[in-house]
């Protein structure tokens, strides 16, 4: 059995970038952790959801265990920073916020749970956070330092298929998006970059089931889960990542698990 930690910034995150994965690894008998920087109080929340009094960051955190027992997760850990908002907004500028965290103490917490789960792989996103949110960012600076610290070996870059989504936009242009079309072009990393696709394979029922219940976030309208199940197959039946460190990306992805013994 190995362990599997997926580092991620707020909840929803986990299952967009790592459901399948986190499913699939669990399927199998391994160990799966999730760790949130955050609880995401920054988020906006879909009309009408909240209860009267109810804060947002409850029902995310509640939202992001629901979704962890779906896909079969062992344990969810909260890091305890604060949501930094979007690039360029106030909260950024919040003392506790995790886009100003100083990168080494908030490695060492993560490190400790590293250390003591005795983790053999970790997720975390790439350089640019996927799409230049600052707390992705600051996951991909604090996830490798994490990494460094307690000697795990196996640390891969969650991201997205840029080549692929540019390429279903072309032709679907009429599914809803949640942003431009210019603002989706810097998404991701192209294909040629990425060293690993992980096939979602089965488990594509589960990961639209835990993407469901973000409700708080992700309204059955939204661009997610307005989509058919064949076309949401296509999108998110795929994960993405880039090998932590890889130099030669002259063979593209391999569509082949992080993790031993996942097939």
């Amino acid at each position: 059995m190995a362990t599997l930690v997926t580092f991620h910034a707020h909840p929803d995150d986990e299952v967009i970038a790592t459901g399948g994965l986190m499913a699939n690894a669990a399927a199998a008998g391994h160990r799966v952790v999730l760790v949130l920087a955050t609880r995401g109080e920054q988020g906006e929340p879909v009309e009408g959801i909240l209860d009267d009094d109810e804060h947002l960051h409850h029902r995310r955190s509640d939202e992001a265990e629901e979704a962890a027992r779906i896909l079969g997760v062992e344990r969810v850990e909260f890091l305890e920073y604060v949501d930094s908002g979007m690039m360029g907004e106030s909260s950024n500028d919040h003392p506790d916020s995790f886009w100003r965290a100083d990168v080494e103490e908030a490695a060492g917490r993560l490190a400790k749970l590293l250390s003591g789960l005795r983790a053999d792989v970790l997720t975390i996103y790439d350089d640019h956070g996927g799409y230049g949110h600052p707390d992705h960012i600051q996951v991909h600076r604090v996830g490798s330092a994490a990494a460094r610290l307690a000697g795990t070996e196996g640390v891969f870059e969650a991201t997205m298929n840029r080549t692929e989504i540019m390429k279903q936009m072309a032709e679907a242009p009429d599914l809803p998006a949640d942003f431009s079309e210019d603002e989706i072009a810097q998404f991701g990393t192209l294909e040629h970059q990425l060293t690993h696709g992980v096939r979602v394979g089965e488990a594509i029922d589960l990961k639209r089931q835990a993407m469901a219940v973000h409700r708080s976030q992700i309204s059955e309208q939204s661009f997610f889960l307005a989509m058919e199940p064949e076309p949401f197959a296509v999108a998110f039946g795929t994960e993405w990542f880039i090998e932590h460190g890889a130099t030669d990306h002259s063979a593209g992805p391999r569509y082949l698990d992080l993790l031993p013994g996942l097939h």
